[in-house]
């Protein structure tokens, strides 16, 4: 086990208990509080890229993340603890369950396995499929213990629009020729110590490339919810 999974696997683990124990504590209020603080830092990095490059294209993509950020928050802010379930197991289980998979069966049934190799290099095709089924599975088990498909179905897609956050956020970062979203922001010292709570030193991403999924997933469901 490289040193790089070792400190995701602990961050990640980390970050999920103290978000769970939030959620559970006067109706998820420091959930959601913790939310937007991951939100607001997630659009200093942001902010931080237009150092490197600045253009009519990056400015429209940062603005289109910025929505996703903050309109995200709303619907964090307004969502019940029950209905955040599905976005848990729909958003993280796919993220979680598409990296181990990948990370352990990745090109070992497909050769060529890159479906999306100018915007993601790393995803394979075997990590993406089986991500997107258990997230589905996931969801739909839980909505069916609830009884909740009549008025919850919109939540099965949990997982398809956390790989489109993921993807639109790597392309931003591909458009800004940023690795990692606080590459820029771990270097000033201030934010070098706040950046450590999600790992970020170790080259694998900052608050930003935390919430991206979810930012995405959140804001295409409150859509939906305002629309019904």
């Amino acid at each position: 086990m490289d040193r790089n999974f070792k400190v995701r696997l602990i961050v990640g683990a980390s970050m999920f208990v103290v978000a769970l124990l939030a959620l559970y504590i006067k109706d998820g209020a420091p959930f959601k509080l913790l939310y937007a603080l991951f939100a607001f830092v997630s659009m200093i990095e942001l902010f931080s890229f237009f150092k490197k490059k600045s253009n009519g294209t990056v400015f429209f993509l940062s603005f289109l993340e910025v929505v996703f950020l903050i309109w995200s928050t709303i619907y964090v802010a307004s969502t019940d603890v029950g209905h955040f379930w599905y976005i848990i197991f729909g958003v993280p289980g796919y993220d979680i369950f598409a990296y181990l998979f990948g990370r352990s069966f990745g090109g070992k049934v497909f050769k060529k396995s890159r479906p999306f190799p100018r915007i993601s290099k790393n995803k394979t095709w075997e990590g993406t499929a089986f991500g997107l089924f258990m997230a589905i599975l996931l969801v739909g088990v839980k909505m069916f213990i609830d009884g909740g498909f009549a008025t919850d179905w919109m939540y099965l897609f949990c997982g398809p629009l956390a790989l489109m956050g993921d993807l639109f956020e790597s392309y931003l970062k591909r458009k800004f020729d940023v690795k990692d979203s606080n590459e820029i922001l771990i270097k000033n010292r201030f934010f070098a110590k706040l950046e450590m709570v999600v790992g970020g030193s170790e080259g694998h991403g900052g608050f930003l490339d935390r919430i991206d999924s979810t930012a995405f997933a959140c804001t295409v469901l409150f859509v939906i919810i305002c629309l019904l």
